[in-house]
């Protein structure tokens, strides 16, 4: 009953009532027997889950994200990211400043990626890829998974050294290297993944970053870039929120086909092909010319 679950949360009755009628307006919860109950998607906020969303739902509550996202008015305004006027230095120094909340971002991010990468296996084969860095790959889930398609690999694992430094690798054939890809020289490799890192950064960051792997990559390395990609042909409402996500919060963005290749051509990379899998999630192939 809600009046239950309102005295273990210490809330009022009606008013929580209210708020899970509107949940399960949207198929969050849903009515039954003079209270609520479960449904796919609740479940998938709770601990148990196998794929369990919590972590991601508590990082949009964070106090960094949340407050951006009530001044969209700043950002459309200065065509920057909200936080430059409350942490100059950009969401992932506020995150290393508080280990908290760095640590519900980390989890949130793996959460997310849970499903995304099941469906990047369905559709790409990585198995005649004998070297694959990782790059900005955090915990390692996405490598993990591929190393686990590909058992003559071996994978590179590249993040900051806070995050290297966090981990247990725990993967006999994944070595972890920490740097700064802004700063530091990246490994080379056969192929090089970049799984949501790309959207962070505005343009010029990101050529940079491609220039980076430009440098160490041979000239038959392949370049995989997973990310949503803005559809030119008809309205993605998901990519278009994503859009403004990274609008206010870190000033990156993202992209068409067309935009993706336009960076590719000043890192000297062309685009090869863009995949689509059965997640949000697109792989869009280059090469080095």
């Amino acid at each position: 009953m809600v009046t239950d679950l309102a005295d273990s949360c210490a809330v009022k009755a009606d008013a929580l009532d209210r708020v899970l009628r509107l949940l399960a307006a949207h198929g969050v919860f849903q009515e039954q027997d003079g209270g609520y109950g479960h449904t796919v998607s609740s479940r998938l906020l709770r601990t148990d889950h196998p794929r369990t969303m919590r972590a991601f739902s508590q990082m949009m509550g964070l106090p960094l994200i949340w407050d951006g996202l009530t001044e969209l008015k700043h950002s459309v305004r200065n065509g920057s990211p909200v936080l430059e006027s409350v942490e100059p230095k950009g969401i992932w120094t506020s995150l290393q400043a508080h280990p908290s909340e760095a640590d519900i971002f980390g989890r949130a991010m793996t959460a997310k990626a849970g499903a995304e990468v099941v469906a990047v296996l369905d559709v790409y084969d990585f198995i005649e890829l004998k070297t694959i860095a990782d790059i900005g790959g955090g915990r390692g889930h996405l490598l993990r998974a591929v190393l686990d398609t590909a058992p003559e690999s071996h994978g590179i694992l590249f993040d900051l050294p806070e995050v290297i430094g966090s981990l247990d690798v725990g993967h006999e054939r994944m070595t972890a290297m920490a740097g700064d890809f802004f700063v530091d020289p990246l490994p080379v490799a056969d192929s090089y993944i970049l799984m949501e890192v790309l959207h962070d950064w505005a343009d010029e960051e990101c050529v940079a970053i491609l220039r980076a792997i430009r440098r160490a990559a041979h000239d038959s390395s392949r370049l995989l870039i997973i990310e949503g990609v803005i559809p030119e042909e008809q309205p993605d409402p998901r990519a278009s929120v994503l859009d403004i996500v990274m609008l206010t919060l870190t000033g990156g963005r993202e992209r068409t086909t067309n935009e993706f290749s336009a960076l590719f051509e000043r890192a000297r990379f062309c685009l090869d092909t863009v995949i689509a899998t059965a997640s949000p999630m697109r792989i869009v192939q280059a090469r080095p010319v």
